[in-house]
């Protein structure tokens, strides 16, 4: 993407000191509070700010004024003019009161956590559908702050705050952002209706859809890449790719199915983000199998693990089939592999080993697939035979000396799901597939 001088020059003014309030009821442990201001500061970088110094303070509750207390305030003021800064950073959400309270105060331009993420939003979308989900999430925020945005949009040289639809903030009302909302709303409706159509016809031809979900820089775009030979933007950041990519994948039994890529999690994802992006989100909520990918080699995994449980119950996700995927593990020492527990289905792998990638492959196959079921039918029940083929991969058949054939069937689940009525009288053992996995290998 081509970027102006004037841009160039906008970001390398923007100066920044962060502020974190800590309520002590919430009873942090001093990793998380750090955790959480390191992930402020990379926020902040990833918008193109110059992070100079952070303040944080512990306090029984938030103050309705200024959020922090008067004396933090100060404070503040001090560190603002003393580093010449020309922006405060809030890890909370700010009300509108706040913001122009605080603007009054110091003298610079007020962002919170909530638009600083929307900004970075704003930068990233490339498709049409993206844009049209970030404007919607910007303007929602907007309207309910309107009296509380005097100075910070006054503001010469744009910048964090002020991408997309800020730049006309001055030149709008209500009435205007309303009636902007309405259309965005309806041009995404349309958007749902697509894609409704598309998972409808890939329902009817019978194709998996596995989504992978979870943090911020899990590496899900690497495996994505790595997996399918797919194009996708994967560096080392926050929110490095938004627009959701589905490619093909051909599974070790040789069937295809679609693997979705989807925009990561983080923790105090903004609700209006969530909203305007829920037509891109559902399709996790639509996977056959969801793939939470997660960082081995975070402190703090337990804590995005959460996040992202919390992130796909609030989009009716929750009870969906998972495998969850511990990745980068090559950035661990091999004595702390065997440390990384979650509930339920696990893998541990490195996206950069190719070994690691087979298993994960035939870990998928095996949970899309389900269980191995046999079958003895007589040979004259060409219409049964047909459909075994039909709802899974035959792995052997046999002839019994009373005529009649037994076939042993790895069972496609959704496949079987419709049809299993009609095979009820011939099953006459079930298990589940016990094919050997491959070792966890390492990182190349």
């Amino acid at each position: 993407m081509k970027v102006s001088s004037h841009e160039v020059n906008v970001r390398q003014e923007e100066k920044a000191v962060l502020v974190s309030l800590v309520l002590k009821s919430d009873r942090l442990t001093e990793a998380m509070i750090q955790y959480s201001l390191e992930e402020l500061v990379r926020l902040a970088e990833t918008a193109g700010v110059e992070v100079l110094d952070t303040m944080v303070q512990a306090k029984d509750a938030a103050d309705s004024r200024w959020l922090i207390g008067k004396g933090k305030v100060e404070e503040l003021k001090l560190l603002l003019d003393g580093h010449g800064a020309n922006v405060a950073i809030f890890n909370q959400e700010l009300s509108g009161a706040q913001v122009r309270n605080l603007e009054q105060a110091l003298d610079v331009k007020i962002i919170d956590r909530t638009q600083l993420i929307l900004d970075i939003f704003a930068q990233r979308s490339k498709t049409r559908e993206g844009i049209l989900q970030v404007e919607l999430a910007q303007l929602s925020y907007l309207l309910p702050r309107l009296s509380g945005q005097g100075k910070n949009l006054s503001r010469l040289g744009g910048g964090i705050g002020t991408r997309g639809p800020g730049e006309t903030k001055l030149e709008t009302d209500r009435r205007h952002i309303r009636n902007r909302i309405s259309e965005l709303r309806s041009q995404l409706q349309e958007v749902v209706r697509h894609r409704s159509l598309h998972r409808e016809r890939r329902k009817k031809t019978g194709v998996y859809q596995v989504a992978l979900a979870g943090y911020t820089n899990a590496g899900k775009s690497t495996l994505l890449n790595r997996l399918t030979e797919a194009d996708v933007y994967a560096e080392n950041q926050l929110f490095a790719t938004l627009d959701p990519t589905s490619r093909s994948l051909q599974l070790p039994n040789g069937q295809e199915i679609v693997l979705t890529d989807t925009v990561g999690f983080i923790q105090h994802l903004p609700h209006d983000l969530v909203a305007a992006f829920r037509a891109t989100l559902e399709e996790v909520n639509e996977a056959d199998l969801i793939l939470h990918v997660v960082d081995s080699s975070s402190e703090m995994r337990e804590e995005q693990m959460r996040v992202v449980h919390e992130v796909l119950q609030e989009l009716g996700a929750q009870g969906k089939e998972m495998l969850t995927v511990f990745n980068k593990i090559d950035l661990l020492p091999r004595n702390q592999v065997e440390w990384l527990t979650a509930e339920g289905d696990l893998l541990r792998i490195s996206a950069l080993n190719e070994a690691d990638l087979n298993q994960l492959k035939l870990a998928i196959q095996n949970q899309l697939m389900g269980d191995v079921h046999r079958f003895v039918l007589p040979a004259d029940r060409g219409d049964a035979i047909a459909l075994l083929y039909r709802v899974g991969e035959v792995l052997e058949q046999e002839a019994e000396e009373d005529g009649r054939l037994q076939f042993r069937v790895h069972v496609k689940r959704n496949e079987y799901e419709k049809h299993a009525y009609k095979l009820a009288p011939f099953i006459t053992e079930s298990s589940r597939d016990s094919r050997p996995e491959a070792e966890p290998g390492r990182g190349e």
